[in-house]
């Protein structure tokens, strides 16, 4: 049973990495299994068995949410944009009472404030201005794009790593997560009409940006360890802004013209149970 459980936390942060705005870190977090993801992905090496028992269940979440999922959440961002991105800012904030605990009892102090606000302001600015850049992916196989693509996976998957800073968002930003989404809907479509060159041709695209997402998942998760052992309270207090200004993030890339009056009201539902299986999950 507890294993489902960790399938279905999986499958949120999964689903969570695909929308632009919305971290797979903060869902990790929000549903209280953060810590335990990072700490089997840093003891690998030292004890692999243990942390491919506690990893794999996630990871098969997590891959179904992505894959799986993405033709769903794209039909739903698109017919149902407001109730859809109501529903995952509950489950966000819905995480965020057990989070306060762990720091309620501690001293503030100007470095837990300085925290706060920096990591506040990582996750707004760069929503303000997502999409902006006006980047061209580059395409073709060769040397250079290669290694872009291993970058971009690096870059997406630290993001997903560090609570509240979206890896979508950060691709939407420089111009390839439309370019990699249909990448991983198209390898899908190829595989299921066994359409050979269409497999290469995407498998071109997503291995090397894999590599990255590897190596990057890697990186973070050592940094993220080393903070949260050296400076806990410090740690714990930008992971709380980057919470909280996700919300915003998220609602800046709204379009105005998926607000009606019944959007709203649908989206104040989507939202409370958003933040009662949030509530519920960190609670398990």
């Amino acid at each position: 049973m507890n294993k489902i459980k960790d399938i279905i936390r999986g499958l949120f942060i999964g689903i969570a990495n695909m929308i632009p705005g919305v971290s797979g870190g903060t869902m990790a977090v929000s549903m209280g299994i953060y810590d335990k993801i990072i700490g089997a992905v840093n003891n690998l090496m030292k004890d692999f068995k243990n942390s491919i028992k506690i990893l794999f269940p996630y990871g098969i979440g997590i891959a179904v949410g992505i894959i799986g999922l993405s033709y769903i959440m794209e039909f739903l961002l698109t017919e149902y944009e407001l109730p859809t991105i109501a529903l995952f800012i509950g489950l966000i904030l819905g995480g965020l009472s057990p989070i306060l605990k762990r720091v309620e009892n501690e001293k503030f102090k100007i470095t837990h404030g300085v925290s706060f606000l920096l990591l506040l302001l990582v996750i707004i600015v760069p929503a303000i201005y997502a999409g902006s850049l006006g980047v061209e992916p580059l395409t073709g196989f060769n040397l250079l794009s290669i290694i872009v693509l291993v970058f971009m996976g690096m870059l997406s998957a630290g993001a997903m790593v560090v609570p509240g800073v979206s890896g979508s968002m950060l691709l939407m930003l420089f111009g390839y997560y439309e370019y990699l989404n249909n990448a991983i809907s198209g390898i899908v479509t190829a595989l299921v009409k066994f359409d050979i060159n269409g497999v290469l041709l995407n498998a071109g695209i997503l291995i090397p940006y894999g590599v990255g997402v590897v190596i990057g998942i890697f990186v973070m998760a050592k940094l993220i360890g080393f903070f949260l052992k050296r400076y806990p309270n410090t740690t714990m207090w930008g992971i709380i802004g980057l919470i909280v200004a996700s919300p915003f993030a998220i609602l800046i890339g709204v379009s105005t013209a998926s607000i009606t009056a019944l959007s709203i009201i649908i989206s104040i539902i989507t939202f409370a149970i958003g933040y009662v299986v949030a509530d519920r999950l960190s609670k398990m």
